[in-house]
């Protein structure tokens, strides 16, 4: 019937219900009704590994034009979690996208090995405080402990990675450690270099004391914490005036031993004022008396000044530590505009090499100077060391509060209290920061501000107020950036300077670090190079070393888009071609991490961007808005949902969701079940629904089916041109809005698009496609949602890989493709182009025309919930009203689909509103108002009830209305609907209304006796199909239903004998009274009250009322599977098999692996032990007709009939008799996941009788599954499991696997 492709193996059956072999299926498969994804899933993952679909689609695209893309490299020291999934999945997206739209698209998954994720991790493990554990330790060795953590994780990424369903080539990855990757960012360092873009100096830096580096202030914006600090007030007395002292405020204690001087506003008024508490004299800004005082009686002004004025005055020092730099110029007052009246005193005290302006006013004043020793009491750790002798070994931190004791004993401490405020910590080792002086390596970033900018613009980015807001501004205050980390973990920084400083020699490459060493170089790590020298250009003088610094891990990243090519040293045409790159997504953090890297260093390099376009996602939060953390345990683990719902639910309910605009998403799982419930699951049914009516339209009319996307005929059906055009309308949709980047609005539009496909168009020709309408009929609507089907799963794939590509295994059998089309190219469905919309079937006016009558629909079925009346009880008539022609003519060109959707006798439309005396008043929503409005309240109230129609219509337009002054929205007011005129109270107890706009229904609720009957007895139709349902029948299935009203007198009898036709049409399910019924085999029964009365309904095999022996094995209905009965006549049976009487099925599983001619007799001797002898065949069906041994005859044509095998002799006297009941074959039925099958319990009769364990193994072989994990049960439901082989003879059995 189908083209012949390959599908997954199963097992034939023998006829005794055992294995044949296995065979490879070449047909359509049946669609179970129910489907678990995530098993699924794992089928798909398999398929594409034997495949190979990912470099199989690489292999394809070869030649076409090339869409580059650049993936930032995690850390593997850690397991990927949302944000990475979430990135990954936009990536995968991407790319999967580009790659159907034609083009070649390598993906390389790289690696960060270098820096302080891994280091802090060995530091942790080993107990490693500072640098002289290194030292102690050795290089070599450290950084041997963390090449053997930095892919730690890496077996776990990978395979969470493709469990999500990304393509990415993790085979042909790059790994920063590598000395190819390592020399290309030499390269990069050497161009900055030789630009005179890097210089060597001081700056206070955020420091991490726990990683003993400093960091860049990129990195010290990404993790801020609210934390409470001290907040000390000290004096410092005047020199010209001891009496007097300034006093500062500050809330790092520990930098008061470092203190050279404070500093004042020049332009801001200040005070000197008297304590009157204790009579001490202090000088602080006017604009905060309020920071030490709360009352104005607890001190008296003296005297008021500019700030200007106490320039250059002198004041006697904190600590002894550093008081000889007196003499120097320090501890004098200086005067800066940074000092602003917001916080403390307005007297700030400075340390110059522990805060960025007390360096920059400090330098400035000549207190310190650039090529002096810093005066830095702290070393790498954190801790004090000498001259800070009071403190010595304490930890910054800690030591606050034995300096403010100190204070306070020296009488120089005001004022002690805490304060709450944000606070840069760590973002590795999650400990607070400090500002600390480092000698380090910049690159000029702050004369590339112009260039930086202006490659910014070159590019695209999503949602662009990102790019021009957060990056943009950013990019305005760039600072010179630090590159250098004073650890060992990392990529050297290839500067060899001489012991004078004089000779600085940068290098770019391994071979010119070989020419001037003299050494062959295999590592670039500072274990393999540290020791290497090079001769100085100077006679005499020693040798030049390297320098002890490493690069910050982020100049690798921001270099990667070179380094994983190897460029310039390798592919130098490949990445000239396809730089910058055509996209790069990453999370919005990266504002100030990856994206700033990349394009500074590119900006520097080559004045363009790296990238031409990038999607900046936002941060995925647990359920209470709270960041993710694995300590409080607040989020779901990834693989777990993954395992419950899928990748493919995960996949779409990151996507469809505020995160893709740079949002923040509160993660809750409920929202990835409901992508299962509302999206997949209808999808699904829909899918299911075109198998399942295929293959019924072809058996019923015995014709082959194909859909021919180039070659088809176009329907003339009004809800097919609409789908069709709706499809194309989303295609073009699609493609413009994926050319910007702009998923957050493709996939809302494609969720909605499957919601038109399932409630709209299925729902709405479920007749037609049933074939209720004729052979042409349902031919149209069969092609047509084949098309649908066809075109939403190719737009789909790259959203939904695993889902679409499970569709598509089945439904590429429905699909005639070309010749130039091999196996090759359709076997995935990634493998395909993506339809290109075809304008000839757009139609504007049928899509407009289907809308309005979505509207007409949906504000019907409004007015039916209000008034609780079920769809199933037809109503009299539906009234539409509307001021526009156009609109009521569309309206009316759909009659029928409103009739039938909302149930109704009769459509009427009109423009004449005023015949139904209709009209909108409002009320006001007291509760939102009340609250609002407060004393206002009544007077609003009143004008909103004098709010005329056309007002309310305005309102309702708008979504806002003005009322006395205050601005009214949706909200605020209440619409309802009056009937007024002679006819109101008929009117309103006829009609419901409901509107949209200027759409206004009324829907006749006042219906006859016959229309309720109707309605009962659609409720009994509903009850059937809902137990036919529950048990897993699909409608090729026949079934009768006996069914018993109580009591017998009751109406429902009476509607259920005249209904009795119109529920047998519809259920496709013949009825008989319970008291017929005699002893069919029963599939399932169930007792259902409707109205008061209790309805009982046995369902039971179709055909059992009126069999015939010859039609069944047994005598209690028919087998699931076609099958023929068997005589030996005139012939023993031979080989140890006893009886003459037997069975042999002709398929197993139903509609799986039908007997050729050559295999029935094969089976035949099989079966009596005939091998050797020659016999003929009979079919005894009211006459003898002997059967050739025809290769082509369908022997599924003689199932339920008798097949007799003779001597080539006849025997006259031998009569071909069907066997009495007693001596045929018994069997049980069986169903797994929607598929039906038959085991016969013995065959022949009396020969090979089964046990349990028997008939589980058979059951295992026929499904393909593990007989140690087969259950077998007598109910759907699956509760009870079966102990003992069933007495009655055709049974059913329900089979799970464990």
């Amino acid at each position: 019937m189908f083209s012949v492709n390959r599908c997954p193996c199963v097992p034939m059956c023998l006829a005794d219900g055992g294995p044949r072999r296995t065979v490879w299926q070449y047909e359509m498969q049946k669609v179970p009704e129910s489907i678990n994804f995530p098993e699924e899933e794992e089928k798909i993952l398999t398929f594409w590994k034997e495949i190979d679909v990912f470099h199989s689609c690489l292999k394809q695209s070869k030649g076409r034009p090339r869409y580059s893309f650049y993936d930032g490299p995690p850390f593997a020291t850690g397991l990927p979690h949302y944000g990475h999934l979430l990135a990954g999945t936009i990536k995968d997206i991407v790319t999967r996208y580009a790659h159907q739209r034609g083009f070649h698209v390598e993906r390389r998954f790289g690696w960060d090995c270098h820096g302080l994720p891994v280091e802090y991790e060995i530091d942790k493990v080993l107990g490693i405080k500072g640098p002289d554990d290194v030292a102690k330790m050795g290089i070599k060795k450290y950084n041997d402990e963390c090449r053997k953590i930095v892919m730690r994780y890496s077996d776990e990424w990978e395979k969470i990675v493709a469990r999500l369903g990304r393509w990415i080539d993790f085979k042909n990855d790059y790994k920063t450690l590598y000395p190819w990757f390592m020399e290309s960012v030499w390269w990069v360092f050497k161009e900055l270099y030789n630009k005179g873009l890097v210089y060597r100096g001081v700056k206070v830096m955020p420091y991490s004391t726990a990683c003993s580096t400093p960091l860049s202030n990129f990195e010290s914006g990404q993790n801020y914490k609210e934390v409470v600090d001290p907040a000390v007030i000290v004096s410092f007395p005047l020199d010209d005036e001891p009496a007097v002292s300034m006093i500062a405020w500050t809330t790092t204690p520990w930098t008061l031993p470092s203190n050279l001087s404070l500093c004042v506003n020049p332009e801001l008024q200040y005070v000197k004022l008297t304590d009157n508490s204790n009579g001490k004299t202090y000088i602080m800004m006017e604009a905060r008396i309020e920071s030490l005082f709360k009352s104005e009686d607890q001190y008296t002004i003296l005297e008021k000044f500019k700030g200007v004025t106490l320039k250059g005055r002198r004041y006697e020092p904190l600590f002894p530590y550093f008081a000889h730099l007196k003499q120097k110029g320090a501890f004098t007052i200086l005067a800066d505009g940074y000092v602003t009246e917001e916080s403390g005193t307005g007297v700030v005290h400075q340390a110059p090499y522990f805060g960025e302006d007390d360096y920059r006013v400090c330098l400035a004043a000549g207190i310190i100077t650039r090529d002096q020793d810093m005066i830095c009491p702290v070393d790498a750790s954190g801790k004090f060391v000498k001259p800070v002798t009071d403190f010595l070994g304490q930890y910054v931190k800690d030591a606050d509060k034995n300096i403010i004791k100190l204070l306070k004993s020296k009488d120089r401490l005001v004022n002690a209290s805490s304060t709450k405020h944000n606070y840069p910590f760590c973002w590795r080792s999650e400990t607070p920061l400090i500002y600390k002086a480092v000698p380090s390596w910049f690159i000029r970033v702050e004369s590339l501000v112009k260039d930086l900018l202006n490659s910014n613009q070159q590019t695209y980015w999503v949602p662009d107020f990102v790019k021009e807001k957060r990056f943009g501004n950013w990019l305005k205050d760039a600072r010179d950036w630090a590159v250098s980390r004073n650890r060992y973990w990392g990529n050297p920084i290839p500067l060899w300077v001489s012991e004078d400083g004089q000779e600085v020699v940068c290098i770019g490459s391994i071979k010119e670090l070989e020419e001037l060493t003299g050494e062959k170089i295999t590592d670039l790590h500072r274990e393999s190079i540290d020791h290497l020298t090079i001769p100085s250009a100077r006679p005499g003088i020693p040798p030049l070393k390297r320098v002890s610094e490493v690069f910050d891990c982020w100049f690798e990243s921001g270099s990667m888009p070179y380094a994983q090519q190897h460029y310039p040293f390798e592919n130098k045409k490949e990445f000239e071609e396809s730089f910058p790159a055509d996209f790069i997504a990453e999370g919005i953090d990266q504002t100030r991490g990856w994206f700033y890297t990349l394009i500074v260093i590119s900006t520097a390099l080559f004045k363009k961007p790296p990238f031409k376009n990038l999607v900046a996602n936002g941060l995925v939060l647990a359920n209470d808005g709270q960041k993710m953390s694995k300590r409080k345990k607040n989020y779901p683990d990834p693989m777990e949902v993954v395992g419950k719902y899928g990748s493919d639910a995960l996949r779409l309910y990151l996507i469809n969701s505020p995160v893709v605009r740079a949002d923040n998403l509160r993660f809750k799982e409920d929202g990835v079940r409901d992508i299962l419930k509302d999206v997949f699951l209808p999808w699904y049914n829909a899918y299911r629904f075109l198998i399942q009516n295929v293959e019924r339209f072809c058996k019923e009319e015995n014709v082959d089916f194909k859909y021919n996307e180039t070659n088809h005929k176009l329907s003339q059906n009004t809800m097919d041109k609409w789908i069709l055009s709706f499809t194309q309308t989303l295609l073009q949709f699609v493609k413009q809005e994926m050319a910007a980047y702009r998923l957050y609005t493709v996939v809302p539009r494609l969720v909605k698009f499957i919601d038109h496909l399932t409630n709209w168009y299925v729902r709405m020709n479920r007749k037609r496609i049933k074939g209720d309408g004729g052979l042409e009929d349902c031919s149209a609507a069969l092609e047509t949602l084949t098309c649908v089907l066809y075109a939403m799963i190719r737009v789909m794939a790259p959203f939904t890989p695993f889902l679409t590509e499970h569709m598509y295994q089945n439904l590429r059998h429905l699909i005639e493709r070309g010749k130039e089309a091999g196996p090759a190219k359709d076997e995935s469905v990634h493998y395909l182009m993506l339809p290109e919309p075809k304008s000839d079937l757009v139609n504007v006016e049928i899509e407009r025309a289907v809308s309005r009558m979505q509207s007409v629909i949906d504000l019907g079925r409004v007015i039916r919930d209000r008034k609780s009346i079920p769809v199933k009880y037809p109503l009299p008539e539906v009234v539409v009203i509307h001021k526009s022609e156009e609109c009521l003519k569309d309206i009316l060109s759909l009659e029928s689909y409103i009739l039938e959707e909302l149930n109704v006798r009769s459509l009427t439309v009109t423009t004449e509103k005023q015949k139904y005396g209709v009209s909108l008043r409002a009320e006001p929503d007291h509760k939102t108002l009340g609250a609002r409005l407060k004393g206002e309240f009544k007077s609003v109230t009143a004008a909103i009830k004098e709010l005329t129609d056309a007002q309310i219509h305005q309102f309702l337009a708008s979504g806002s209305i003005d009322v006395l002054g205050h601005k009214l929205e949706s909200e605020d007011l209440r619409i309802m609907f009056n009937f007024t005129g002679e006819a109101a109270k008929e009117l309103s107890e006829k009609y419901e209304a409901h509107s949209e706009g200027e759409l206004l229904v009324l829907v006749d609720v006042t219906p006859d006796q016959t229309m309720v009957d109707e309605g009962i007895a659609r409720e009994v139709i509903n009850r059937i199909q809902k137990l036919r349902k529950k048990a897993r029948l699909v409608p090729l299935d026949e079934v009768d239903v006996f069914y018993q009203v109580t009591p017998e007198s009751s109406s429902l009898s009476e509607i259920i004998k005249s209904h009795k036709e119109f529920i047998e049409n519809t259920t496709k399910t013949p009825m008989h009274l319970l008291e017929e019924y005699s002893s069919q085999p029963v599939i399932m029964e169930e007792k259902t009250a409707i109205k008061g009365n209790t309805l009982f309904l046995k369902l039971t095999k179709e055909g059992a009322m009126n069999s015939s022996p010859n039609q069944s094995p047994g005598t209690n209905g028919r087998p699931f599977v076609s099958f023929v009965n068997l005589r030996l006549c005139g012939i023993p049976p031979r080989l140890g098999v006893k009886g003459s009487h037997g069975t042999l099925l002709l398929e197993n599983p139903f509609g799986e692996h039908p007997l050729s001619m050559a295999q029935f007799r094969r089976e035949v001797e099989n079966l009596f032990g005939l091998h050797g002898m020659k016999y003929k065949l009979y079919l005894c069906d009211g006459e003898k007709k002997e059967l050739l041994p025809d290769a082509s005859v369908d022997i599924k044509g003689w199932s339920g009939k008798l097949i007799c095998i003779c001597q080539l002799k006849e025997d006259k006297s031998i009569k071909c008799e069907v066997p009495p009941s007693d001596e045929s074959v018994k069997f049980v039925d069986v169903e797994f996941e929607g598929k039906k099958g038959t085991v016969l319990l013995q065959n022949p009769v009396g020969d090979h009788e089964l046990d349990l364990e028997q008939l589980k193994r058979r059951v295992g072989m026929l499904y393909g599954l593990h007989v140690g994990h087969v259950s077998l049960f007598s109910t759907p439901d699956c509760h009870s499991p079966l102990n003992q082989i069933p007495a009655c003879n055709g049974s059913t059995l329900f089979v799970k696997s464990n």
